[in-house]
């Protein structure tokens, strides 16, 4: 955007447009075309100009506010007490300096369920954004550790049909299932593939009963193969 601006500039002919900082120097690229903005010659210009620079204005405030915000993260990390905070944070009292830390925060955060919604900069309102935050992320971890401990009972007991598969009826169903799980099973490490595993265990527990069912005959014919299977079923009934 920068770089647009200064186009403007240099076909209005600005004589002073080499003067203009770095377009990564936005803030001092800002106080250039501020003070130089009577040398855009067309209100189309003009009007297009202005309007690029509140919008970039709008973006460094919103910076300088996370940045700051990330500032007093770091300060009370390093135990500095609210009181200490106050002068930097242009407040009085150390109640004043935690408010105003509770608004910044806003910044960082979301509305949800209205993600696309910023968090208004009430302390109340962040700290009710904070524990929806901290809820969302208690939520996550248990059910991060039930899929790892789902895993752990799911994957010897996968490995175990794999094993005893030549015990196991080679009808065409059973021996697809058994295929997609020698397949995603030395690599089943993400919820999604624990998902995957754990749909494919089923199905061959599934299509074995529906063996039994019509052939009145077991679906494994050797003891390993049965305790497989035993094991296999025990677990995803």
């Amino acid at each position: 955007m920068i770089g647009e601006l200064r186009q403007l500039h240099e076909e209005a002919e600005d004589q002073r447009v080499s003067r203009m900082p770095a377009d990564d120097e936005l803030y001092g690229a800002l106080l250039y075309l501020e003070a130089n903005a009577r040398a855009l010659r067309s209100e189309t210009a003009r009007r297009r100009a202005a309007i690029t620079r509140v919008l970039l204005w709008e973006y460094l405030r919103e910076q300088v506010d996370l940045h700051q915000a990330r500032a007093i993260e770091d300060a009370r990390a390093a135990q500095v007490a609210w009181a200490e905070l106050a002068p930097a944070l242009a407040v009085n009292a150390a109640n004043a300096a935690y408010n105003k830390a509770k608004r910044l925060r806003a910044v960082t955060l979301v509305d949800e369920p209205h993600s696309d919604r910023p968090v208004r900069r009430t302390p109340e309102a962040v700290r009710e954004a904070e524990r929806n935050a901290a809820a969302r992320a208690a939520a996550e971890r248990r059910a991060q550790e039930e899929a790892a401990r789902r895993h752990a009972l799911l994957e010897p007991v996968a490995q175990g049909l794999i094993e005893h598969r030549t015990g196991l009826d080679d009808d065409e169903d059973m021996t697809f299932w058994l295929d997609q799980i020698e397949a995603v099973l030395p690599g089943c490490h993400t919820p999604t593939q624990l998902l995957s595993l754990n749909t494919y265990v089923k199905a061959l527990v599934r299509e074995a009963r529906s063996i039994e069912r019509s052939t009145a005959l077991p679906a494994a014919t050797t003891a390993e193969a049965r305790r497989a299977l035993q094991a296999a079923t025990e677990l995803v009934s």
